[in-house]
């Protein structure tokens, strides 16, 4: 039986990729940088999860010296570009610039209603989980949701599963009883690995990934219900039950 679900963030929610990349940009160049990521390059670095991982991985990729700097000015100069880069996106998200996905609130709801608890896995850091879900639900945004994984509580990063394994425990669910939604390779891979049947949303970044092992593949959730979802589960339950 279907009892929880579990959303990621960033592209599956909300389409929010587009507005972490700008936010990238203009904290390089309030910090004085020259970098300047646009939509292809951004597209290839989402291949890392995590904002910190992915600037330290396109510094030494621009510098392969970077070993040779002394490690806590490298880290302090990461914490303070992404320090300047969360604000800004916090600014562009309180101003309605974004928005969340089709069907998302919807199915919410609709989860709610039946008694379904919820939950969020992801890898980003609880500001901007917070800055997107008060902006869409409202000052109470906490309290539709059973448990929440972020950076701060899960910091090994997708693909691995610690975060969905921590909200299964938290959920005190076993992962037959529980649908995860993924926008990305890594987040599929992430789920899949925790034993979770996973439904995919891809955004234009994330199109050309593999996802041959999701439940189901769907340009958004505007036309999935509940009812729908649970078909889906239950046949995929019924697919690996021993014979």
């Amino acid at each position: 039986m279907l009892r929880a679900l579990i959303f990621d963030v960033d592209g599956t929610l909300a389409d929010t990729e587009s507005a972490h990349c700008a936010a990238f940009n203009h904290a390089f160049a309030e910090i004085g940088l020259s970098w300047q990521w646009d939509d292809a390059l951004y597209t290839e670095l989402l291949e890392v999860s995590g904002g910190k991982e992915r600037i330290l991985h396109y510094w030494k990729r621009v510098n392969p010296d970077i070993k040779a700097i002394d490690a806590s000015a490298v880290q302090d100069t990461i914490a303070r570009i992404h320090e300047l880069k969360t604000a800004h996106y916090e600014a562009v998200v309180n101003s309605g610039s974004v928005a969340l996905r089709p069907g998302v609130l919807r199915l919410i709801e609709q989860a709610q209603d039946e008694g379904l608890q919820l939950a969020i896995a992801t890898t980003t850091s609880p500001v901007n989980i917070a800055a997107l879900l008060r902006r869409a639900m409202g000052p109470d945004w906490r309290q539709n949701f059973t448990a929440i994984g972020d950076a701060s509580s899960a910091p090994i990063k997708k693909p691995h599963p610690q975060v969905y394994l921590q909200m299964l425990s938290a959920l005190r669910l076993e992962p037959a009883e529980c649908v995860a939604f993924e926008d990305s390779r890594n987040g599929l891979q992430s789920a899949t690995a925790a034993g979770l049947a996973t439904v995919i949303t891809p955004t234009r970044y994330t199109a050309h990934h593999d996802f041959s092992k999701a439940l189901r593949v769907v340009p958004d959730l505007g036309q999935v219900d509940l009812a729908r979802l649970r078909q889906w589960h239950a046949a995929s339950q019924a697919a690996v039950a021993p014979r």
